[in-house]
């Protein structure tokens, strides 16, 4: 069984990748959901949902979210009653969110709401919320307190990041299985998704972190910084915001002590060395996800590295 923690887009086109070389029911997925957010009343949990929707072949190419050939109706017609069109949520997007909003009235967990949703897309692999209980990603900036979707979608990631925290985090317990995943795991594997508010909450769900330091599998985490850049996503600039170095060793340093292998582009080969010198192993990679091929190439290279990870 391979664990993956995941974020959104990055992480889905990985995981991508694994599906093409590992059959779906060798794979668990532990998913972010410190960027779920309420929509007009709905509950709305867009990591999770892009990688449903990768995984299943419905992604928006264009956008890396959504469903191909969407329509927005809803959306337009909200405008009308007076909503800022800020988030923009496709029909079909939104019968998701309508549905997991009915299951959680309904008193459903959060995790046998993600299992059902994932088996009607028709995965086989498992799918698994953090936590069943509310956890939300904050920002502080300099001009005040932000949700992370204010921050990243409505401003467009603008404000500068003073700190990041997790609402919620105290009294959150890992969803059921979670653990279990990590413990009995063969490899697991960080996807090349934000450290800090992708990996960040997930890591920070009391248990979760410890679990991830004591097991047994090996483990690696691919860099999402390629030569001091990020392929999407806030994550250079946080790093430079919050104090670190604006590189994959910047990344890795977020990492030491809980990972074996760290995944870093041919770009940064001689960044191997500093990795290194945190005492893990650097495996130098084309980490750039372009094309299918590129994606299964990657995966079972780390896989095939993992294998040889005492």
């Amino acid at each position: 069984m391979i664990t993956v923690l995941a974020g959104g887009v990055g992480a889905a086109r990985f995981l991508e990748g694994l599906a093409a070389v590992v059959p779906g029911r060798e794979i668990t997925i532990i998913s972010n959901t410190g960027d779920d957010l309420e929509l007009a009343g709905l509950h709305v949990s867009p990591d999770t949902d892009i990688v449903i929707y990768t995984l299943a072949g419905a992604i928006n190419p264009e956008t890396g979210w959504g469903l191909a050939g969407d329509t927005f109706n809803v959306i337009d017609q909200l405008q009308r009653f007076g909503y800022e069109r800020w988030f923009n949520l496709g029909d079909r997007d939104l019968a998701m969110a309508i549905h997991r909003t009915a299951r959680l009235r309904q008193g459903w967990p959060m995790h046998r709401i993600v299992e059902e949703l994932t088996r009607a897309w028709g995965l086989e692999l498992r799918i698994l919320p953090m936590s069943d209980d509310p956890v939300r990603t904050v920002i502080e900036t300099p001009g005040g307190t932000l949700a992370f979707q204010e921050y990243m979608v409505r401003l467009r990631t603008e404000p500068e990041v003073a700190a990041i925290r997790f609402a919620g985090i105290e009294s959150a317990r890992p969803a059921p299985g979670v653990l279990e995943a990590l413990r009995s795991a063969s490899a697991v594997i960080l996807a090349p998704s934000n450290p800090f508010v992708s990996i960040g909450p997930i890591l920070a769900v009391p248990g979760i972190r410890q679990a991830l330091a004591e097991t047994t599998a090996p483990r690696a985490a691919i860099s999402p910084i390629i030569a001091g850049q990020v392929v999407k996503g806030p994550a250079a600039r946080m790093l430079e915001q919050l104090g670190h170095e604006v590189s994959a060793v910047g990344v890795a340093r977020l990492y030491q002590g809980l990972i074996d292998l760290f995944v870093l582009d041919e770009a940064d080969a001689d960044l191997a060395p500093a990795v290194e010198a945190l005492g893990m192993r650097a495996l130098v990679l084309p980490t750039l996800m372009s094309t299918p091929e590129r994606k299964r190439a990657l995966a079972a290279a780390i896989l095939a590295a993992l294998e040889r990870t005492p």
